[in-house]
């Protein structure tokens, strides 16, 4: 099986100590990316760990596939304990960061400690130097970047850096690379911030070789060549049709379509583009550099889920208006999707869907805990009774779009998600819009047949985000190029990605985890019987947790060594 080759670095940055250590064993077995970092963080952060205290730890790691010149490849993978969910979470962002952090001739690295003044962290082939800069306390995210170029000639493909939301411990803080690519879900943000670093560079001249099969250099002509209308609106391409058949969370959650879908679908996204945008090395250039020329504002995106959580969920019809939220939660430092729901409870809880006003001094406010925005900057599970409105989330985190209320695999999928409610984690909703091959599609009515295929798709992203393969290779990467890539069977593959999901599991088993969380905010018919169906795929006990004979040797804690 191919995998990513090289020692983990251990960085302490309360000790202000980094050490290698060699993990062949691991590499073999765990390809690199979510795969390698869920084990180390299985067996390193001790299962009682405070999300936001400095026994929690934060993994980076990239696949083979950054090794390669093939699309799909600009990824890497971030896992930690989440201060959204409460468990065990991964994260990966694109962009331009992977082949730097390649360059660094590690296979991952690892984040533990706390820092007792705001430290950026740099990460060379040559070593680890550690920067006190409390000249960047609460700077936003491109000022810290424009320090990173100025002071260092780091460009912001070299950097992972969070704004004010991270440093003030917002549970949906995200982690930023290249500026405007967002290690979003889960709040990892605000364990670099709770570790007090500011930022973590990454460079060096140090990639190893990895053979990868000329088959890449196939699928990159047809990534060039693909007509798919993602190349030209991204993943809002779809705005219009999840409206029409009422899978569009609207006016926070209580309509699944929106009347205003116009004034915020894929062709307003388009004609705001100027030019194209991309990821290291992908030729299917799917981004969406956007520019208003009235007033001069500049973005990259909106992306679907954030023009459902700012748009229509929000009662907002300006595709402008939805830029403009898009670019502060990048300045921030904010998970869009989970600041867009937070808001939108906001203005369902004060009667003020559409004040866009209001909206963008939110966010701010949730950035810096100013005000209202300190409540806010909790997450819709925490603060729903608060503003009297209902809990739009799992396991703590916010609603993605795609609703499973029509879509009901995708509910399934939300539901039973190790990560809570993120459309990503099995991406079941293609095979419910009747846009794909009949012999792949669902009636997106009820579960019949469900299951099973909900169980594959998570062991088959797991995968995904461990090789590291962007999510819109799917209708590129088929089951024998998968094998032929990375040099194993896609039976071996389906069950490395079952024991990846089996360890999320597990690990938020002892932290109380249950069947108890794998729950929704509305019915799917016969969503128990669905429920149990799943868990006997997975071999897991009735009640949602895993047989502990599956991870005796996992302790939960670091190695008496480290």
């Amino acid at each position: 099986m191919k995998h990513v080759r090289g020692p983990l670095c251990s960085i302490d940055v309360g000790e202000r100590t980094a050490e290698t250590e060699e993990i062949d064993g691991l590499l073999e077995s765990y390809i690199g990316g979510r795969a390698l970092g869920t084990k180390l963080a299985h067996d390193r952060i001790p299962f009682d760990a405070d999300p936001l205290g400095s026994d929690n730890r934060l993994y980076f790691a990239t696949g083979p596939m950054q090794y390669s010149t093939m699309s799909f490849t600009g990824r890497m993978s971030a896992t930690g304990l989440s201060p959204l969910t409460d468990g065990l979470l991964s994260s990966n962002a694109g962009g331009f960061l992977s082949r730097n952090f390649t360059g660094t001739g590690y296979s991952a690295v690892e984040i533990t400690g706390a820092s007792d003044e705001l430290v950026i962290v740099h990460v060379t082939d040559e070593g680890v130097e550690f920067e006190a800069v409390p000249e960047l306390e609460e700077a936003t995210v491109p000022e810290t970047c424009e320090y990173l170029e100025d002071e260092h000639d780091l460009g912001s493909e070299h950097t992972t850096v969070i704004g004010p939301a991270g440093e003030n411990d917002v549970r949906f803080a995200s982690i930023m690379t290249s500026e405007e690519r967002a290690f979003g879900r889960g709040g990892l943000g605000a364990v670099l911030g709770s570790k007090n670093v500011k930022a973590i560079t990454f460079d060096g001249d140090s990639t190893t070789e990895i053979e990868i099969p000329p088959l890449q250099m196939e699928i990159h002509g047809e990534a060039a060549n693909s007509d798919s209308p993602m190349r030209d609106q991204g993943t809002t391409s779809v705005a219009e049709y999840a409206n029409m058949v009422e899978a569009l969370p609207s006016y926070y959650f209580s309509e699944l379509s929106f009347e205003g879908i116009e004034g915020v679908s894929g062709d307003r996204v388009e004609e705001k583009k100027y030019k194209k945008g991309t990821c290291s090395s992908c030729a299917f250039a799917c981004k969406l550099p956007t520019r208003d020329e009235e007033s001069g504002l500049e973005t990259e995106g909106p992306e679907f889920e954030t023009l459902m959580a700012f748009g229509p969920n929000s009662g907002v019809d300006d595709i402008v208006d939805v830029m403009k939220s898009n670019k502060l939660c990048d300045v921030y430092g904010l998970d869009a999707i989970s600041c867009g729901d937070t808001v939108a409870a906001y203005l369902a809880s004060e009667d003020e869907f559409g004040n866009v006003d209001l909206i963008h001094d939110l966010v701010e406010k949730i950035a810096y805990r100013e005000d209202v925005g300190d409540t806010l900057a909790e997450g819709v599970d925490r603060v729903h009774e608060d503003l009297g409105v209902e809990n739009w989330s799992v396991k703590g985190m916010e609603f993605a779009a795609h609703d499973g209320r029509t879509l009901n695999g995708q509910g399934l999928a939300f539901a039973t998600s190790n990560r809570g409610a993120d459309h990503m984690y099995a991406e079941f909703y293609p095979y419910e819009y009747p846009l794909v091959d009949a012999d792949d599609a669902f009636d997106k009515d009820g579960l019949e047949g469900k299951p099973p295929k909900v169980v594959e798709l998570e062991n088959i992203n797991a995968i995904k985000d461990s090789a590291v393969f962007c999510k819109f290779s799917r209708d590129f990467l088929s089951e024998e190029r998968m094998e032929t890539l990375l040099d194993a069977d896609y039976d071996e593959l389906l069950a490395l990605g079952g024991e990846v999901v089996a360890m999320e599991r597990h690990f938020n088993n002892q932290r109380g985890f249950d069947r108890s969380d794998d729950r929704l905010p509305y019915e799917i018919p016969a969503f128990e019987q669905g429920l149990d169906e799943y868990y006997a795929e997975r071999g897991w006990n009735d009640d949602g947790t895993v047989p502990e004979t599956r991870f005796e040797g996992g302790s939960g804690a670091a190695p008496a060594d480290d």
